[in-house]
């Protein structure tokens, strides 16, 4: 029986609101258009499906019992291969509302948290996820999720807990978390990396973990700082990849055999790109896509890029997806230079 990836944590609603202008406070507009997409763990959970249909993805999240929780079944519901059955159903569904501009293409977001703040191990039904030794089990977004993100007595956070329980089942972990700049990040994240096999996060949710300066004041990559943050993260527990993307390119580094590498990114052509949503869930399926098929490290960053790569041409965060195949078919038709630079 094959391995599966299980993906937990929150399933989001994010309803689209096509409007011509953003309009002043008190002020009056129309919405001319409306479209519903899955959001949070959604954008991952289909991007891995699509990338194989014989993989096994398994959802664990709590779900409203209204009709925004039944739009996210049915969207799932398109792909055999998304298993549903240990999604819990309680409260109302996390619902983002997106305000879709059209005069300067910006978005303002109306984010409701809903269920995904009361996902904690308690609603994790280990049993129907059916986990064997050698799934592998992602856990989204640190940051994000209240009870997640709780104090735990024994292993600092609950979500330290959950990935413990996770290594304890023989399976490997990787966490996410969405970029916030503040105090807590790295008082939330660090007894999470703890228990943590692989860690892909961007360039700046990992200057906030490690507190090194990565990214200069004009947004580069300040170079001669990503072997220090990469180490900085293994100190605090990842046991085999930390992979790091970002808009210049990615660098990983595999704890296990002790060796840093750099990729530079697609060069797209003019036109290609159509949105940007959800660009880093799609890197991250590409790396674990590579880690269910047992590549090496430098396979995952090719993965990852070019997976992420596909995904913006598309506006939405999944529909730009392809198979594994027609994803690397893309890769070598834009890739410039795949050669990897040690660090």
């Amino acid at each position: 029986m094959n391995n599966q990836i299980i993906v937990a944590g929150s399933l989001i609603l994010d309803r689209h609101y096509a409007i011509s202008s953003y309009p002043e406070e008190g002020r009056l507009v129309r919405i001319d258009g409306e479209n519903d997409d899955v959001g949070g763990t959604g954008n991952i959970i289909i991007d891995l499906a699509k990338l194989d249909k014989n993989l096994t993805v398994n959802v664990s999240a709590v779900l409203g019992t209204g009709s925004a929780g039944r739009v996210i079944l049915k969207k799932l519901a398109e792909y055999p291969n998304i298993e549903t059955s240990a999604i819990v159903y309680k409260g109302h569904t996390s619902m983002t509302l997106v305000m879709d501009a059209a005069d300067n293409h910006q978005r303002t977001f109306f984010y409701f948290p809903g269920a995904s703040n009361v996902f904690c191990d308690k609603y994790i039904n280990w049993e129907k996820l059916n986990c064997r030794k050698g799934d592998i089990f992602q856990l989204e977004y640190l940051l994000l999720m209240e009870a997640l993100d709780a104090k735990d007595s024994e292993f600092g956070t609950n979500a330290a807990r959950i990935l413990y329980t996770a290594q304890q089942k023989g399976m490997k972990t990787s966490i996410d978390m969405v970029s916030e700049k503040s105090e807590r990040v790295p008082q939330i994240v660090k007894p999470a990396l703890k228990y943590t096999d692989f860690c892909i996060i961007n360039e700046l949710e990992a200057q906030e973990v490690t507190g090194i300066p990565l990214v200069d004041e004009k947004g580069n990559i300040v170079l001669e700082k990503r072997k220090a943050v990469l180490q900085s993260l293994a100190e605090c527990g990842v046991s085999e990849w930390i992979i790091i993307h970002a808009p210049s390119g990615s660098f990983g580094f595999d704890v296990k055999n002790n060796c840093a590498f750099s990729l530079p990114n697609l060069e797209l052509p003019e036109g290609f790109i159509k949105g940007k949503t959800g660009a880093g869930d799609a890197f991250s399926a590409g790396v674990l896509y590579a880690a269910i098929k047992n590549q090496d490290i430098k396979q995952a960053m090719i993965y990852g890029t070019a997976c992420a790569a596909i995904s913006l041409s598309e506006l939405n965060g999944t529909d730009g997806l392809r198979s594994i195949d027609e994803v690397l078919v893309m890769y070598k038709k834009y890739c410039k230079s795949s050669s990897f630079e040690s660090l």
